[in-house]
C-alpha cells in the first residue's frame, strides 16, 4: 500500500513543479509586475517574432525587432539559435525596455537539438518510453546550453494518412502509443524542475486534430465528431497536459467550422475548464492571421476573436499587437482578457526562473562541454538502431556477415543531406554519418565495399526544385539515369550481396511535404528492379519520414530494414543493425499500406455492418482491386531470433467495477540470438452503446530474452482500460463481454474472452 502511494505523489507532485499550480508567491510577483504596466506594454507580452537571419519555419520573419524589444512590445522570441546572439536580444529587454522584463526564447527541437535523433515516428517504432525520454533529456541540456528555454515539441499528433507530410513529426496511429510517448517527452525535457538551466518549457502540438487534415493535404479543413475526438485523437494532448506540460500550441485546422486558433470550445472550455490546463496557449506561425483566409474576417477581427478564445500568445502574425488596442476601444475586447493572457505569459517566465536570473540559461562555456559530445553521439547511434523496423527477412538474409564483397548501392548510400530528416532545423548534416562510412566502421577489414550511387532519389527536377528549398536533398546526376544504372549493375554482378539504400529525401516529407503518390520514387524502382533481376541476394534499406507503399519491393528483397531518417549516427547505427552487432526491435507504430487508395489506414477500425471478407468481394465492404488488410500491420516488427507465445490464461473470467483481473502469456525465445520483443495486448468490446473498434491497445511490454529463454508476461486489467467517451461525451465502463488479445502485433495475436459484470 506504500508503494502505490509513494508512486501517486511522485506523478502529482511533477505535474503541480512544472505548472507551479497556486504559487502565493508567483501570483503576488506577478500581480505587483502588472500593476505597474500598461497596456502596451501587457500587449507586447503577447507578441511572440522571429528576428529571421537564423531558422525560419514559415514564410513571414519579423522586422524592426530590436526596437520593438526596447519598446516593450516583445514577449519572446524564436529562430534565434547561438548563446551569443540570445544574450544580446536578452540585454535589449533587461537594460533598455522600461520595465525590463525578460524574453522568453523557443524553437523547433523536434528530435534533439546539435546530437540529432531519429524523426518522432521513428523514436516510437521503439516502444521504448525510457529511451524516448532520455532522447528529449539530451536535447534539453543541449538547448539550453545554448541559450533557449522553450521547446516547441512534442507533436502529439494522430496520424493515419501517410499522404501527410508531418506524420514524420508524431508518434503514428494509436492514441494509447501516442499518450505514452508525450508523456515521456515531457518529462524529458521538463524534468521536475523548470528552474534547472537544464530543462525546458515544452509546448505540446498541434491542438487538435491536426493529424486528421482532409486529402491528407497540410493545413487543410479537419472535421470529425466529438465521439471520435474524445476516444481517438484528443488522448495524447491530455496525456500531455497531465503531465504537466507548460504551454500548448493551437493547430492550422479548423475545428466544427472554427479555426482552432480562434476556437474558444477547444481553447477554454475544453483546454482549461475540462482538463484544467494552467499554463499558456501559443499560436502556430501566422495562424491568427490565417483565420482571414479561412474566412473569419479582418485582422482585428481575428485577433479578438482568438484573444477572446482564450490564445495568449501570437507567433509572428503580429495582429495582436497592431490591434488589440484599438478592439480595446471599441470594446470588442476586454482589458480582463488582455490582463488573463499576459499573466500567463508572465508566469511562464516566472516558473523558469527568469525573473530571478535572465541570463539563467546563458553561459559561453557550456555549448562547448554540452553540445554533441562523444557520450551524445553514443546515445544518439543506440537510440536509431532501436527505432528500426525488419520487415522482411527471408531466409535469415541478414545480419550480414563480416566478411565477403559487399555491393552498397543506391542514392541515400553515401550521402550525408538526408540522414537528419524533416525538422532537424539547429542540425549540422555535414556531421551526420552516411551509411557507406557506418558499413566501413563495423563491418571490418574482412569486407570489400563496392559503391555506386544507382539513380537520383528523383529525375524529377520539378520536384527536386521543391524538396530542395532549405539545400539540396536530391541531388540529380550530371551522369544519365542509364550511365548510373549500369555502373551498379557491374558492381552487383561482383558482389555477394547487394545493400540498397533507398526511400526519400528528408524533405519529401514533414511540414508542407504532402504527397498523392507515397511509393518509392520511379528512378529508384528502376534501380530496385534491375538489382533484383542480377539474382544476387538483395537487402533494401529503407529511409523515408512515412509509411511508403512497397508491395512491390517486398516481393522483390530479400530483406527490407525500415530506417526512416536515423539523425547524425544514422550510418553507424544502420551499419550496427546490418552486421547484427544489435538485433533489431523495432515495431511500426503505424500501418503501411498495400497503396494510397488504402488510405487512411489502421488497425483499429470498426466493422461495418457487412464486414471486409477476402472470401466474397461482392457486397461486403471490401475493395475490388487490392486487399483491405494493410502490407505490414500496427505493431509489426521482425527480429534475427523468433518469438512464441503460449496460450492467454486469466486468473478469473469476469471482473466486476471495482475489481482487476490478470492476464498472463509465456513468451519464448525460439531462435539462435538473444532479442527483445514488444508484447501487446489489445482488449475488444464486443458490445456497446456505441459501436466500438475491433482492437484497442490497452497496454504492451517490451523484454529481453536470451536465446532459449522464455518469460511470464503479466498484464492486469482494470476497469479504466475499459472505458471510453459515449455519445454523451461521458467516460465510462459498460458491462458485458470483452475480447482479449495479446501477440506480437495487432494481426497475429492469442485471444480470450472474459466479461465484466
Amino acid at each position: 500500500m506504500k508503494k502505490i502511494i509513494l508512486i501517486v505523489f511522485v506523478v502529482v507532485s511533477f505535474s503541480a513543479i512544472a505548472q507551479n499550480v497556486n504559487d502565493p508567491k508567483m501570483n503576488t510577483f506577478i500581480s505587483n509586475l502588472m500593476k505597474k504596466m500598461t497596456v502596451d506594454e501587457k500587449i507586447g507580452q503577447l507578441n511572440l517574432l522571429t528576428p529571421g537571419g537564423g531558422i525560419v519555419t514559415g514564410a513571414v520573419v519579423s522586422s524592426d525587432v530590436e526596437k520593438k524589444i526596447k519598446e516593450g512590445n516583445v514577449g519572446g522570441l524564436f529562430g534565434v539559435i547561438g548563446v551569443d546572439k540570445i544574450k544580446v536580444a536578452q540585454d535589449f529587454a533587461v537594460n533598455q525596455s522600461r520595465l525590463k522584463i525578460p524574453l522568453i526564447f523557443g524553437s523547433d527541437i523536434i528530435h534533439g537539438y546539435k546530437t540529432i535523433f531519429p524523426i518522432p515516428l521513428a523514436l516510437s517504432c521503439s516502444w521504448d518510453m525510457k529511451i524516448i525520454e532520455q532522447s528529449a533529456r539530451i536535447a534539453a541540456v543541449e538547448a539550453t546550453a545554448d541559450g533557449l528555454c522553450w521547446n516547441f515539441s512534442p507533436m502529439v499528433d494522430i496520424a493515419r494518412d501517410a499522404r501527410w507530410g508531418r506524420i514524420a513529426e508524431g508518434a503514428g496511429e494509436d492514441p494509447y502509443l501516442g499518450s505514452q510517448v508525450a508523456v515521456a517527452m515531457v518529462k524529458g525535457y521538463q524534468g521536475n524542475d523548470l528552474t534547472k538551466d537544464n530543462t525546458m518549457m515544452a509546448c505540446v502540438k498541434h491542438f487538435a486534430l491536426y493529424g486528421a487534415a482532409e486529402a491528407g493535404r497540410d493545413y487543410n479543413t479537419t472535421d470529425m465528431s466529438r465521439v471520435k475526438m474524445y476516444n481517438e485523437y484528443l488522448p495524447p494532448y491530455k496525456a500531455a497536459i497531465d503531465a504537466g506540460v507548460g504551454s500548448v500550441m493551437s493547430s492550422f485546422n479548423e475545428i466544427d467550422g472554427i479555426p482552432a486558433t480562434g476556437n474558444k470550445w477547444l481553447l477554454s472550455d475544453l483546454l482549461r475548464k475540462q482538463w484544467g490546463f494552467k499554463g499558456f496557449v501559443v499560436s502556430d506561425y501566422t495562424s491568427v492571421n490565417e483565420m482571414t483566409a479561412h474566412g473569419m474576417g479582418d485582422l482585428q477581427t481575428v485577433s479578438a476573436l482568438a484573444l477572446r478564445a482564450g490564445l495568449d500568445m501570437d507567433m509572428v502574425g503580429e495582429g495582436f499587437l497592431t490591434t488589440t488596442k484599438k478592439s480595446l476601444q471599441e470594446k470588442k475586447v476586454t482589458v480582463q482578457e488582455i490582463d488573463q493572457a499576459c499573466r500567463r505569459i508572465l508566469e511562464a517566465k516566472y516558473k523558469l526562473g527568469l525573473f530571478d536570473n535572465p541570463y539563467r540559461y546563458i553561459d559561453i562555456n557550456k555549448p562547448a562541454k554540452e553540445i554533441l559530445t562523444a557520450q551524445t553521439r553514443k546515445e544518439a547511434r543506440e537510440i536509431a538502431a532501436h527505432s528500426f523496423v525488419l520487415l522482411k527477412n527471408y531466409n535469415q538474409m541478414l545480419p550480414l556477415k563480416k566478411s565477403g564483397t559487399i555491393a552498397l548501392i543506391g542514392p541515400l548510400a553515401n550521402d550525408q543531406s538526408n540522414m537528419l530528416g524533416t525538422w532537424a532545423v539547429s542540425g549540422d548534416s555535414k556531421l551526420s554519418v552516411p551509411v557507406m562510412e557506418g558499413i566501413k566502421n563495423v563491418a571490418g577489414a574482412n569486407v570489400n565495399v563496392l559503391y555506386a550511387k544507382g539513380a537520383n532519389i528523383s529525375d524529377d527536377s520539378l520536384l527536386a526544385k521543391k524538396v530542395n528549398v532549405f539545400g539540396t536533398r536530391i541531388d540529380i546526376d550530371k551522369r544519365t539515369p542509364d550511365e548510373m544504372l549500369n555502373e551498379a549493375l557491374a558492381l552487383a554482378n561482383k558482389s555477394d550481396v547487394v545493400v540498397a539504400v533507398v526511400g526519400e529525401a528528408s524533405e519529401m516529407s514533414g511540414e508542407a511535404a504532402s504527397r498523392t503518390d507515397i511509393t518509392i520514387p520511379e528512378s529508384q524502382k528502376k534501380l530496385i528492379k534491375a538489382l533484383a533481376k542480377t539474382g544476387k541476394p538483395l537487402v533494401l534499406v529503407l529511409m523515408s519520414g512515412r509509411p511508403l507503399a512497397i508491395p512491390e519491393e517486398n516481393q522483390l528483397a530479400a530483406s527490407i530494414l525500415q530506417v526512416w531518417h536515423a539523425g547524425t549516427e544514422a550510418g553507424n547505427a544502420i551499419a550496427d543493425v546490418l552486421f547484427g552487432n544489435y538485433n533489431p526491435s523495432g515495431k511500426l507504430s503505424v500501418s503501411f499500406p498495400v497503396n494510397v487508395g488504402q488510405v487512411p489506414i489502421y488497425y483499429s477500425q470498426k466493422n461495418t455492418g457487412r464486414p471486409s471478407s477476402d472470401d466474397s468481394p461482392k457486397f461486403q465492404s471490401n475493395y475490388l482491386d487490392a486487399p483491405n488488410a494493410p502490407l505490414f500491420p500496427f505493431g509489426y516488427g521482425l527480429s534475427y531470433t523468433s518469438f512464441s507465445y503460449g496460450d492467454i490464461s486469466l486468473n478469473n473470467t469476469s471482473m466486476k467495477m471495482n475489481e482487476n483481473i490478470t492476464a498472463s502469456v509465456t513468451v519464448t525465445n525460439t531462435g539462435k540470438y538473444d532479442g527483445e520483443e514488444v508484447v501487446q495486448l489489445y482488449i475488444r468490446d464486443l458490445a456497446g452503446s456505441i459501436t466500438r473498434p475491433v482492437k484497442e491497445l490497452k497496454g504492451f511490454q517490451k523484454i529481453k530474452l536470451k536465446a532459449g529463454e522464455s518469460k511470464k508476461v503479466n498484464f492486469k486489467i482494470g476497469v479504466n482500460d475499459l472505458k471510453f467517451y459515449n455519445s454523451d461525451l461521458k467516460f465510462v465502463a459498460e458491462s458485458g463481454e470483452f475480447k482479449l488479445f495479446i501477440g506480437g502485433n495487432s494481426r497475429d495475436v492469442k485471444e480470450k474472452d472474459f466479461k465484466l459484470q
